[in-house]
């Protein structure tokens, strides 16, 4: 998506200091940082903020985070995740399994484009 990502994911265990989303969150942050700080297409100062206990921001507040309890409320997101970039304002595929960012082929189609996926039927 042009301007968020959904993904479904485990955390096999906890690290003992803070939840699996704020890790994530900050982890990720800090990536973003390191590789924006080479990247004359996008200057890190676009994402410059004026906070007293951070500099940048990456991620929206409150990211809406949604603990998967059953197989249907799994699949349930999936599916959403899958007809997302087909729906609404961003029509960007006709076919789920033709956005290259979606695990969509990968459950339809056996097509696996990044090495960190799991199938989710193994999980419930």
């Amino acid at each position: 998506m042009p301007t968020h990502i959904h993904i479904i994911w485990r955390a096999r265990s906890l690290n003992g200091k803070e939840h699996p989303k704020g890790s994530f969150l900050k982890y990720t942050a800090h990536e973003f940082k390191k590789l924006l700080s080479f990247d004359p297409l996008i200057p890190l100062s676009s994402f410059k903020i004026n906070v007293h206990n951070k500099h940048y921001e990456f991620w929206q507040k409150d990211p809406l985070a949604v603990i998967l309890y059953t197989r249907k409320v799994a699949f349930q997101k999936l599916d959403y995740i899958h007809f997302n970039p087909c729906a609404g304002k961003w029509k960007l595929v006709a076919d789920p399994c033709d956005y290259y960012f979606s695990s969509a082929a990968f459950y339809e189609k056996g097509i696996q484009h990044f090495s960190f996926l799991r199938d989710i039927r193994d999980e419930f």
